[in-house]
């Protein structure tokens, strides 16, 4: 029976590509499920083999190990040059896409308390 070994929610390009290698080398096989197109899921990287899963998991551990700090310094300096993504920088780039997530999250905000503002009148 197959395992999950990354759930692909907020996984980049970058560590996808590293990991699906990484499995590769080490001759593990594996597939991916894509993600709903509702948003339910998030799609995965799937062992085929339950005997691959120790070792998949230890080779995960080791990578993540590595790409954490390297990730960070990476972050660490764009911020330093000015060139990390940040609110500002997403709302000059993308102002619509910015002021409709704030007003989807503003209309959920409004519909979870809704029930309490009715409760008190």
């Amino acid at each position: 029976m197959a395992k999950l070994l990354l759930n692909l929610r907020n996984v980049g390009d970058d560590e996808y590509a590293d990991v699906c290698t990484l499995l590769d080398q080490h001759g593990i096989a594996w597939y991916r499920t894509e993600p709903s197109p509702w948003g339910i899921s998030n799609g995965g990287l799937w062992l085929r083999e339950d005997a691959d899963h120790p070792r998949a998991k230890a080779l995960m551990a080791e990578y993540q190990a590595e790409r954490g700090p390297r990730i960070r310094a990476e972050r660490e300096q764009a911020l330093r040059d000015g060139t990390a993504e940040t609110f500002g920088s997403l709302f000059r780039r993308r102002p619509v896409f910015v002021l409709l997530v704030l007003l989807g999250m503003a209309v959920a905000a409004a519909l979870v308390l809704l029930p309490f503002m009715l409760l008190r009148g």
